[in-house]
């Protein structure tokens, strides 16, 4: 291998931690010379959750800016085409070595994240994000050609009732069902799904989380708070499509890591944008000046240290030649 080639490698190899819907990790990687692609994963796409591929699509978004950072703290900038083969709509993005250069505090601090970040689905505590968090969480998400808006308290009911609406429409749907028991209930050398272990018990919330283990199983408690400190916001974008879609996943890696170098908790929220009628809900809350992707919901963690892990699949299903 490479020198070129073992840079594009280790990138692909942070990529691994990014989250994904229902964590499927729906993302090939191929080190082809001094280029790494990712391609589209369709065969981990949720058919009833995401039949347009949408949150497959935001997954991967994720994925690539975890690459990207992770070549940027190494001390290389990546240079991306995204949607590099018109032919070949799997093929998402291609990533190239360029110049090298001395990272700055802001990268390495987001490379640190990439190991530390996990989905909390615990509600977190009373305390609120102050405006600066709030402020580089907004232009962390313009970085990357997309928008974060912030929701006011008073629309913050109107994400629960998109939430609520959504669970009673989706839980109402056994194909749904099925689908969900499918990636709740993975064998544990399969490396991916969400563990029932790592879902949390129903609790009165600001916005309901979706639950994952709606038949039971030892849950984790949901803890003594209602996310009434919790920054919700709408990730959104100004188009609609593949690269838009792409788009907003990178914009969700940056607002992650950039909460969690800070010390905040954070939880991606998809359910709300899953439906089309939903979603419609949420793009009234931007008096129509954006199509929103997906919500996602940040906060002070409570005490006891961070929520568990969920399994991550091998380097070399994933990574190839």
């Amino acid at each position: 291998m490479t020198e070129t080639a073992a840079i594009l490698h280790r990138a692909a190899e942070s990529a691994i931690a990014a989250p994904s819907i229902f964590n499927t990790q729906p993302w090939r990687w191929q080190v082809a010379g001094t280029v790494l692609r990712l391609w589209a994963g369709r065969e981990r796409q949720l058919i009833v959750a995401d039949p347009e591929g949408r949150m497959l699509t935001v997954s991967c978004g994720v994925a690539l800016h975890h690459a990207r950072i992770a070549l940027a703290a190494a001390g290389y900038t990546a240079v991306v085409e995204r949607m590099p083969d018109p032919s070949d709509p799997d093929v998402l993005a291609e990533i190239h070595v360029g110049a090298a250069h001395a990272p700055s505090d802001r990268e390495a601090q987001l490379s640190d994240a990439i190991p530390r970040r996990r989905t909390d689905r615990r509600a977190f505590t009373h305390d609120p994000v102050d405006r600066s968090s709030a402020e580089a969480l907004i232009a962390a998400a313009e970085a990357e050609g997309a928008h974060l808006h912030l929701i006011h308290k008073d629309e913050v009911a109107t994400l629960a009732l998109a939430a609520v609406r959504a669970d009673a429409m989706q839980l109402g749907d056994p194909e749904y069902r099925r689908e969900l028991i499918r990636w709740t209930n993975r064998p544990a050398w399969s490396g991916d799904g969400v563990p029932v272990t790592t879902a949390v018990e129903r609790s009165a919330r600001a916005v309901p989380v979706r639950d994952f283990a709606p038949f039971g199983g030892p849950v984790q408690p949901a803890g003594p708070y209602t996310d009434h400190g919790a920054l919700y916001a709408l990730i959104f974008t100004d188009d609609d499509g593949a690269e838009a879609w792409l788009r907003a996943g990178e914009a969700l890696s940056a607002v992650l890591l950039t909460a969690t170098a800070a010390g905040l908790g954070t939880a991606p929220i998809s359910d709300v944008t899953e439906l089309d009628v939903t979603r419609e809900q949420l793009r009234r809350m931007l008096a129509g000046i954006g199509v929103p992707q997906l919500a996602v919901r940040i906060g002070h963690p409570p005490a006891g240290g961070p929520p568990p892990t969920v399994p991550r699949r091998a380097a070399d299903e994933v990574i190839y030649p």
